[in-house]
């Protein structure tokens, strides 16, 4: 960590060239002795990247910041708020601290949080960050959190941990024991400084994977953004042996879409179906990846048009977690009736269909974008339809 960044002529050329083409500027080179230029350039761009990821930090003077790959690996602040709302007490170690987003939230809800962080320059850049940030009640140690627990013999109200895949995993089933640190090899002797862990993953984990990996899986929340899967949340209590809740949410804007069930009831719950109705509901992309296909409709009171398709419908209009549309017409799908509608452009979405968007768009001619939505999917009868819906707000 080259603390002359922090030299105020520095960060004012850092803010000032924010927007500026890096290229053009490590071209040119950067008139500062104390500083080279690919470290100035590193802190343009990661600060860049942090605009609206981490505002809080965009927003504060003189923050120092680490290479934009710690920035894309970092939890937001919107899911790391989230996160910390769902734990509380007096103590939390965070075992892969980061860049401490997650800590920064934490310190809001417990009265100590301990930082470990293995990389020393990085332990060092969170340390000075949270002091810029007037955070009082987190200790940040550069340590391998692992190891840290293994040397002592204190114990906390929670552990946090974020594993990361290792490189040589990709392309291959992602499993947690691809993952540094394994949590599922070293869960005893987390389990002996707490009897609740909390450990986040990637929406790419496989749900019943991590499940079979884990034990004393309690609660699996499904963090979705926009409609865009962040993370997953495993929540682990030891000696826990009951049937597993999985709680999902999608966080628009200030708005929350939550929706909880119990693994094993949507296991024994069978889908109610029927041919489409007046309105047609699409799960928001937390559900679709948690699985609640049949909780969906049991809880919800909604019809799905066949057992793969995952849409759903309903005569009269409900409060759903996920795109709502009114269903104005209905078509069979076939060379014929697509060119009856006479539709120039269109947002088209496909469920349980044997055909790409890009294949239908090349046959059909429809153009993407405009005030009208198909849907090409399948019915209760195995019958390829076309969908002619508007969007409700």
């Amino acid at each position: 960590m080259n603390k002359a960044i922090l030299n105020t002529k520095i960060q004012e050329f850092i803010n000032l060239n924010l927007d500026s083409n890096v290229n053009s500027l490590l071209l040119k080179g950067i008139a500062f002795s104390e500083v080279d230029t690919k470290s100035i350039i590193e802190q343009i761009e990661a600060k860049k990247r942090s605009k609206t990821k981490l505002s809080t930090w965009f927003s504060t003077k003189n923050i120092y910041f680490p290479n934009k790959l710690n920035i894309e690996q970092t939890s937001s602040e919107t899911t790391a708020k989230y996160k910390s709302e769902l734990l509380e007490g007096d103590s939390i170690i965070d075992l892969t601290g980061g860049f401490g987003v997650d800590c920064f939230y934490f310190s809001r809800q417990f009265k100590t949080v301990k930082h470990c962080e293995i990389n020393e320059t990085l332990s060092e850049i969170v340390k000075h960050n949270f002091n810029q940030l007037n955070v009082q009640n987190i200790d940040t140690i550069q340590t391998d959190g692992v190891e840290y627990l293994k040397n002592s013999s204190q114990t906390y109200d929670w552990i946090y941990i974020d594993p990361s895949r290792r490189h040589d995993s990709k392309g291959k089933v992602f499993f947690l024991k691809d993952c540094l640190p394994n949590v599922p090899e070293h869960l005893d002797v987390l389990f002996k400084h707490s009897k609740n862990i909390m450990i986040k993953t990637s929406p790419l984990l496989d749900i019943s994977l991590g499940i079979n990996e884990l034990k004393c899986v309690k609660n699996i929340h499904v963090v979705a953004v926009n409609n865009e899967v962040k993370e997953l949340l495993w929540v682990l209590e030891v000696g826990f042996k009951g049937s597993i809740t999985i709680e999902t949410v999608n966080l628009i804007k200030k708005d929350k879409d939550y929706f909880k069930f119990n693994l094993e009831e949507e296991k024994k719950t069978e889908s109610k179906y029927s041919l489409p109705l007046t309105y047609l509901y699409e799960p928001n992309a937390a559900i679709l990846k948690a699985g609640a296909f049949n909780q969906i409709s049991k809880q919800l009171q909604v019809s799905k048009f066949h057992k793969h398709s995952h849409l759903y419908t309903s005569e009269s209009l409900i409060d759903f977690p996920g795109r709502v549309f009114k269903i104005e017409k209905i078509i069979q799908y076939n060379k014929k009736e697509l060119k009856k509608i006479a539709i120039t452009k269109a947002n088209i979405t496909i469920r349980n269909f044997p055909e790409t968007v890009q294949q239908i768009r090349k046959k059909s001619g429809i153009k993407d974008g405009g005030d009208i939505y198909m849907f090409f999917t399948t019915d209760i009868n195995h019958k390829k339809i076309i969908l002619i819906t508007s969007k409700i707000a």
